[in-house]
């Protein structure tokens, strides 16, 4: 249930209930939700507790002579909704319903539904790490995104309504990535999209978070790293409120960015930042959908940040033993995340090493991509051949060579 759907509900059941006509919109939904009104009339209290099948406590209501001194300030959940970049009575559902499929919704979401759309998520998830974006995986989780997305209209508990929200933004997240790693930007945007307009609903600073995170690659993988770290710097707001996993992984990206920009000095410090964050992880309290920001990803990302910036510090050994431990610990599950790490060290060691070792792992990387249908992956191996050109006439690196222009031909981005 949107905002303007709530206030119009609100509106009905006064007019019902009392024969009084109210005018309540979806601005002063927003009001309730930042903290900023904390007791409405008890005309609105009643409606809210019946449509929404909750107490004024569970909607975090408080009498003026209840309050504590400090329970004037807008409630830390909900503030999130402060850096919205959507009006209170946008509804962005339309992003994600994707031609060819049919969705409906449940008059009501309880704790069953909310459990089937994180299942639906974490069978694309998998399938999208596993054959990369490009596969049935888009298809499959396209489908699911339609089917899912409508249920936000749907009634739930006020217990029950962040869960339902940040499950459906983590599916829209998903599905996103995938349309991504296969090219599908525009598609991509949208999802990415969705899923900030439904972390804004939940008032999950997390969801938020990793909803930029998206945006931030998306950014710099057409090209634009001062997009990308604007992005990223904009999910570190309020950073206390954030996971430490979450917070691990913007500064890695940071860190990533920052060598992109050619900013190599800040790039270690932010590297060792990221790692003193993740060290302090609580995994357990993690939200569900940082359930891949394991020690090999934490090690791929710092390493692909130091890769970038190797050069300019003038030593491999900064960044290659980081990729070498993340392609070692790379489950079979995460065979792309393997793959990238495996590129980028490749293209590191040919061009600060022995380019007879990088061509025997860019052979080994070329192989296993085989097994995946990624835009992403396939512009990383041209971006490999190109470094692999200066040592063309080595044997070894001509056969890596025609193996990426077999394997990876220049395509138009979608």
């Amino acid at each position: 249930m949107t905002r303007a759907e709530l206030a119009d509900a609100i509106n009905e059941h006064v007019w019902r209930t009392t024969g009084i006509r109210r005018d309540l919109d979806a601005h002063a939904i927003a009001r309730y939700e930042r903290g900023v009104v904390r007791w409405p009339n008890a005309d609105y209290r009643r409606a809210m507790n019946d449509i929404l099948g909750a107490s004024d406590a569970e909607l975090g209501f408080v009498a003026s002579r209840r309050r504590q001194p400090d329970e004037g300030q807008p409630d830390s959940t909900l503030a999130v909704n402060l850096f919205s970049p959507f009006g209170p009575s946008a509804d962005p559902t339309a992003l994600v319903t994707f031609s060819g499929f049919e969705g409906s919704r449940p008059a009501r979401v309880g704790n069953s539904e909310i459990t089937a759309i994180r299942v639906a998520t974490q069978a694309a998830a998998e399938t999208e790490n596993l054959h990369g974006g490009g596969s049935s995986a888009i298809v499959i989780a396209s489908r699911e995104l339609t089917r899912f997305a409508p249920w936000v209209h749907s009634s739930v508990s006020a217990k029950l309504r962040r869960s339902l929200f940040e499950a459906v933004g983590n599916l829209s997240s998903v599905v996103g990535y995938t349309a991504f790693d296969a090219g599908e930007f525009l598609n991509a945007d949208r999802c990415f999209q969705f899923a900030l307009w439904c972390a804004d609903s939940a008032g999950s600073w997390d969801l938020r978070a990793s909803a930029l995170a998206d945006m931030a690659r998306r950014s710099a993988f057409v090209g634009d790293p001062d997009s990308a770290l604007s992005l990223i710097e904009l999910a570190q707001v309020r950073s206390d409120r954030l996971a430490f996993t979450v917070r691990a992984m913007l500064s890695a990206m940071r860190a990533q960015y920052l060598a992109s920009l050619g900013r190599s000095g800040e790039v270690v410090g932010e590297v060792a930042r990221a790692d003193e964050l993740f060290a302090a992880r609580t995994p357990d309290c993690d939200p569900p959908w940082m359930c891949f920001y394991d020690t090999a990803e934490h090690l791929g990302s710092t390493g692909k940040a130091l890769a970038l910036a190797a050069e300019a510090l003038g030593s491999i050994d900064v960044a290659a033993p980081r990729l070498r431990y993340a392609i070692d610990m790379h489950g079979s599950e995460y065979l792309r995340s393997r793959t990238f790490s495996e590129i980028r060290l490749a293209a590191l060691t040919m061009k600060l090493g022995d380019p007879r070792e990088a061509a025997a792992l860019g052979c080994e990387a070329v192989e296993h991509s085989r097994a995946l249908k990624s835009a992403r992956i396939a512009a990383e191996l041209r971006g490999l051949a190109a470094v692999a050109n200066t040592h063309r006439r080595i044997a070894d690196v001509g056969e890596l060579w025609a193996m990426i222009a077999a394997t990876a031909p220049r395509r138009r981005a979608k």
